[in-house]
């Protein structure tokens, strides 16, 4: 067995509500605003965390199968993760699937941080190759999050009815 040696952090300061963010993070619809085009999350223990890049594609570059390990509301979500279709041969089967945490923290009543931390990534040249590509991922990922929630646009402006 691989021993587990990297993992990728990130975090991005949101001029957001906290509640708001925990939704973007936690609602299909938008998560599909600034994620995926397409997004299956059924924010329980146990329940689904499915991203599909390619709108209708469920076979190549998505998370299909992966689920929520852990949620705390507004302050942690993880899932377990499976990388692009490049590197699904080193991470994607069941036995290896990384795992992403999701932290958020209130500031203050308009600003919120979030702390990514991906975690599971072994030793060896593909490996290096998939952190590294992780690390140029979820530095969009934020800044995807950051802007859609700092527009206050469309759902993600508004408490869910």
């Amino acid at each position: 067995m691989q021993s587990i040696v990297g993992k990728v952090s990130k975090e991005v300061l949101i001029s957001a509500p906290i509640d708001l963010v925990w939704y973007a993070w936690t609602i299909s619809e938008r998560v599909s605003e600034w994620f995926a085009p397409q997004a299956i999350v059924d924010p329980h223990e146990g329940g689904a965390y499915e991203l599909y890049f390619i709108p209708g594609n469920t076979d190549m570059m998505n998370t299909k199968g992966c689920k929520i390990t852990q949620l705390k509301r507004e302050e942690q979500l993880q899932f377990t993760w499976k990388g692009p279709d490049q590197f699904a041969n080193l991470m994607n089967d069941e036995e290896r699937l990384t795992v992403v945490k999701v932290e958020f923290n209130k500031i203050d009543e308009k600003t919120s941080r979030v702390v990514i931390e991906h975690s599971g990534f072994q030793e060896g040249d593909q490996w290096k190759e998939a952190i590294e590509w992780h690390k140029m991922a979820w530095n969009g990922v934020l800044d995807s999050l950051k802007t859609a929630l700092e527009k206050g646009e469309g759902n993600l402006c508004c408490r869910p009815k």
